[in-house]
């Protein structure tokens, strides 16, 4: 961990941190980064929605045609929202960067699956005393959540489309409740971005905003290929 340049100090909460003014140039990667994942989740929205609307309007044919569309569009928020999340991650790791973090809360998400994720991450929350690991455990989290969720929308959107689900309203269901989960998780990125941003020297913007690149990258490779190439630069930063 680099300790050459120490952290900015907190806000006294998370609320705190999201009324804070931020100085022009993390001002403009703030709303930079913010804007791009806005238009991928816009996309994504915009066309689920449609596909709504044609199935309520009985264009069932149609409907399928359109929601068809949304599993490749969730793959791109996906691959920019994850990116994201494992660059704040690694940056935290490397610079000892000590956000402030707010507990996942259940009632904000649908789904049975992302319900029990937020209420073991805010069990978990009370018994880690330290404020970088409470941050480090939620990003965890929520890049945990987002791959599951994703996964389970682009699933029910692809079975729909093609037309092979034996319970083509339990798939209904599945998309509508995964895109408003992603949302939340959406929600909870923007947040826990301006809170790192409170504390991120300026000295270090540029090398953040990097990491995202990469991460973002990286998020669109195999599982395996990532960890090959992350046991890779492991042992590079190790030499």
């Amino acid at each position: 961990m680099k300790d050459a340049v120490r952290s900015l100090p907190r806000g006294m909460s998370v609320k705190d941190d999201w009324r804070a003014w931020l100085p022009q140039e993390k001002s403009q990667v703030f709303h930079k980064q913010v804007y791009e994942l806005e238009c991928s989740y816009a996309m994504l929205s915009v066309s689920l929605d449609e596909a709504i609307e044609l199935r309520q309007l009985g264009h069932a044919g149609k409907s399928l045609q359109a929601v068809g569309i949304t599993s490749g569009l969730c793959k791109l928020l996906t691959r920019e929202l994850t990116g994201l999340l494992r660059a704040l991650a690694e940056h935290a790791k490397h610079y000892g960067t000590i956000p402030n973090a707010a507990a996942l809360d259940a009632a904000n998400f649908q789904g049975a699956r992302a319900q029990r994720s937020a209420r073991m991450s805010a069990l978990l929350n009370h018994v880690l005393f330290s404020q970088r690991l409470q941050f480090l455990h939620k990003v965890s989290t929520l890049e945990e959540m987002v791959e599951d969720l994703a996964k389970g929308f682009r699933h029910a959107a692809d079975e729909l489309a093609e037309r092979n689900s034996l319970n083509p309203k339990k798939m209904w269901a599945e998309v509508d409740a995964d895109h408003y989960d992603l949302n939340t998780c959406l929600r909870e990125a923007i947040v826990v971005l301006k809170s790192f941003l409170i504390v991120l020297p300026e000295s270090q913007l540029g090398a953040f905003e990097n990491t995202v690149r990469q991460q973002s990258e990286e998020a669109e490779l195999p599982s395996r290929q990532r960890m090959i190439r992350h046991g890779r630069m492991t042992a590079i930063a190790g030499e």
